[in-house]
């Protein structure tokens, strides 16, 4: 039989597996699985947190992008559960298209491989009309990224992003000796709620996607600089936003305002 704990992990999966019991159980408190949920796991690694949690609901879905675990990871998890492992790649993943049954969301839960962690995270998003929430660990630093508010220094285009399509909420820190190999930063486990309806209304998502992309392009330049092309000072005046500030300052419904008033002037 072969066993999962002989696998060494891969630098070029981003793989760190976690092994602190004392973490585990705080993890799996605060995902607090239910049988009869649709539970799915990013990265189960050698299933420190899918077990537990495979036991709480019975069936669960899995994906696994390294070949070598699959096999392993079936043997052992058969013994807790009926696991549905998927060979895939979570950032191309169709996460809506498992759900069997429309009145139920997902709950997603996994940890995260940090060279991937932000462009899953937007893939998520997009599909977060069919998840009900979402609980991963992350490096500390893109947690505190993603619950930031305007004005602090890690507030970004990650926190604006997030903020229309979900509420974040980091629930505690772990560190490094957690894991095996302990990676060289500290981890935080974060809670996304997706928003049952967007908290501020847009003409057009990409183009506000753009605009707050383009607004934090060159974080010392103020938005005057950093929109030219897409809307003058004066339209941005013209908004009640002062156009001689940083885009670290504006709040959602103004990166909102800025993106609505660009989609104007291209209709």
């Amino acid at each position: 039989m072969g066993n999962p704990l002989n696998h060494r992990p891969r630098k070029r999966f981003g793989q760190n597996f976690l092994q602190d019991q004392h973490v585990i159980q705080r993890i799996v408190h605060s995902i607090q699985p239910r049988e009869g949920q649709h539970l799915v796991e990013i990265g189960p690694g050698q299933g420190a947190i899918t077990i537990p949690v495979l036991e709480a609901v019975g069936e669960m879905d899995v994906i696994e992008l390294d070949r070598d675990l699959i096999e392993p990871l079936q043997q052992k998890l058969g013994r807790y559960g009926q696991p549905t492992i998927h060979q895939a790649d979570a950032l191309k993943f169709d996460f809506c298209g498992l759900r069997k049954d429309t009145n139920k969301k997902l709950r997603v839960i996994g940890n995260l491989p940090y060279n991937i962690s932000t462009p899953l995270l937007f893939h998520l998003m997009e599909q977060a009309a069919c998840i009900e929430d979402m609980h991963f660990m992350l490096q500390k630093e893109v947690v505190e990224r993603m619950v930031a508010s305007p004005g602090s220094k890690d507030y970004g285009r990650l926190s604006v992003m997030l903020a229309y399509h979900c509420e974040a909420q980091m629930l505690f820190v772990v560190g490094p000796d957690a894991f095996h190999p302990p990676p060289k930063v500290d981890s935080a486990i974060v809670r996304l709620l997706p928003h049952p309806r967007p908290p501020v209304e847009l003409t057009d998502p990409e183009i506000f996607s753009k605009v707050v992309s383009q607004s934090f392009s060159q974080r010392r330049k103020t938005l005057r600089n950093n929109l030219k092309g897409m809307l003058d000072a004066e339209a941005i005046q013209q908004l009640g936003i002062d156009p001689g500030i940083r885009a670290e300052q504006l709040h959602l419904e103004e990166f909102a305002r800025l993106a609505n008033a660009v989609a104007a002037n291209l209709e």
